[in-house]
């Protein structure tokens, strides 16, 4: 996983498709959406954590 993209992949392989034209709120979206499946243990702890530190940077760089 080395983007955003790859993080919608993942949401997408589960039936998660988050678009709400508000690109800040898609991806505080899809970190709740990382965080359910994870606890539900439906992605790995690595995936998890990748995925997190992804969004996070992208939220940081719109953020400023």
């Amino acid at each position: 996983m080395n983007s955003v993209y790859d993080v919608m992949q993942l949401l997408k392989r589960f039936g998660i498709f988050v678009y709400t034209k508000d690109r800040i709120a898609d991806l505080e979206m899809m970190e709740d959406e990382i965080r359910e499946l994870y606890r539900m243990q439906m992605i790995e702890v690595k995936d998890f954590q990748l995925a997190i530190l992804l969004l996070r940077q992208e939220q940081s760089k719109l953020k400023k």
